[in-house]
């Protein structure tokens, strides 16, 4: 019986230290993990459960990993922090639930597809060819149906007018709101209606991407850079009209990401497994085989962190008419016929003084005066506003009461007086002859 005792307590000896080694590794690759990821916690508490899940989320990555059989690879990217459930809620809530759904009415169910030339390329990038624009990422707001379709019309534009233009996503989470839902969720033949009926949508640049639903800049929806004359569902479980669909032009698509090989996946080609719940929207920008296995090449929005630099290899021609992870039943692709309208002209200011001046469609009010001499202007964002006597605020011209006592603009009507709040004027300023204005909202 000694002898057993003694193995036993080697055996407890050499254990320990090995388990000790092991957690002092995990936590210095976590350290290096927050470090390239830029991640921090508030608390203790909240930073040991996050270590405890990145631990967990690298035990399943080694576990994959080393499976020889699997075609794709798993990595600690800047999602293995997050469990599974956590990473479903943040990141695939945005494709709207119908589209899972026999209920669901496809605009353009069974129109007729665009015409392809007997020969289909082995392979193709739309990435090659100039037609795809930088990775994005779509943050916790479920909008991955604004950049599906945004991917689309980029590419279309592109093709047609050889310009590749970054197009805004927030316009779609603002603006669009008959059938689609913002960060909630939407579908991106909703989002060609939308782009259609608008007679065209805003740039990335003038629009950009907040990463959550605001009030509709109407301004900017009138700024109608990039336009689309229409758009075309491909018949579900159809793989042959996708592959021809995709020969043409850059396809959306939606896919069930909920796996979680999904959420680490870091090069290769996914094979799954996933089930048919459609649950996220990417883009096909192409498609190629290697070693016998044909695969899509899919843009996601997720930043470059994930995948690789943003993108997944997923197989094809697996046999299941759904396609892998269902991208063959919810693919659509806009059409482009016509040329973008001319660029508008560019906005005249309203001079305030020789120095300072507002922009078109803002009102010049004065902020300071001595003698009836204005010494300091400011500019309210309201045309042909009602400046307030308290030089701070302005009110529209349908409401002139100026109330500045409540903060009010009034305006008298039969039934009685009616009231809204007034915008707050934003100062001015001047550099080398030039002012700059910065709106600022009450």
């Amino acid at each position: 019986m000694v002898w057993l005792w003694r193995i036993s307590a080697l055996f407890f000896f050499f254990l320990f230290p090995l388990t000790s080694l092991s957690t002092s590794y995990t936590s210095d690759l976590f350290r290096q993990w927050c470090q390239q990821h830029g991640k921090s916690y508030s608390t203790e508490e909240e930073n040991l459960y996050r270590f405890n899940v990145f631990e967990d989320n690298d035990a399943y990555i080694i576990r994959h990993n080393s499976n020889s059989n699997s075609s794709y690879t798993l990595s600690l990217n800047a999602f293995a922090d997050l469990t599974h459930h956590e990473f479903k809620l943040a990141r695939l809530r945005g494709l709207s639930a119908s589209a899972a759904s026999d209920d669901l009415i496809r605009l353009n169910r069974g129109s007729s597809l665009i015409e392809s030339s007997s020969y289909l390329p082995k392979s193709l990038d739309w990435r090659d060819k100039g037609a795809v624009t930088n990775v994005k990422d779509q943050g916790s707001c479920g909008a991955c149906w604004s950049f599906s379709a945004t991917g689309a019309m980029e590419g279309i534009n592109q093709i047609v007018t050889g310009s590749l233009i970054s197009l805004s996503e927030q316009e779609l989470v603002d603006c669009d709101k008959s059938f689609n839902s913002g960060c909630e969720g939407g579908l991106m033949d909703y989002a060609y209606e939308f782009v259609i009926k608008n007679k065209g949508i805003d740039t990335e640049d003038d629009y950009p991407y907040q990463a959550k639903q605001t009030s509709c800049n109407k301004n900017k929806r009138k700024r109608n850079i990039v336009t689309i004359d229409g758009y075309n569902d491909i018949p579900e479980n159809n793989e042959d009209q996708l592959l021809k669909a995709v020969a043409n032009q850059p396809v959306s698509v939606g896919i069930c990401g909920s796996e979680r090989a999904f959420q680490l996946y870091s090069k290769g080609i996914f094979t799954g497994p996933c089930s048919t719940a459609l649950d996220h929207a990417v883009l096909i920008v192409g498609y190629d085989s290697k070693d016998g296995v044909d695969y899509w090449i899919i843009k996601n929005s997720w930043g470059k962190s994930w995948g690789i630099n943003g993108y997944m290899y997923m197989a094809r021609n697996t046999g299941d008419s759904h396609g892998l992870c269902g991208i063959n039943m919810l693919a659509s692709y806009p059409i482009k016929t016509s040329p973008n309208p001319p660029p508008s002209p560019t906005p005249k200011p309203v001079k305030c003084n020789l120095f300072s001046w507002c922009s078109e469609g803002e009102t010049c009010c004065c902020a300071s005066n001595i003698l009836g001499i204005c010494l300091k202007w400011t500019c309210c964002e309201l045309n042909a506003a009602v400046c307030c006597k308290d030089h701070r605020h302005c009110c529209p011209s349908d409401y002139p009461i100026c109330d500045s006592e409540r903060n009010l603009c009034l305006k008298q009507t039969n039934n009685g007086t009616l009231a809204i709040q007034p915008k707050k004027n934003s100062d001015s300023g001047n550099s080398g002859g030039r002012s700059s204005l910065h709106k600022q909202y009450f």
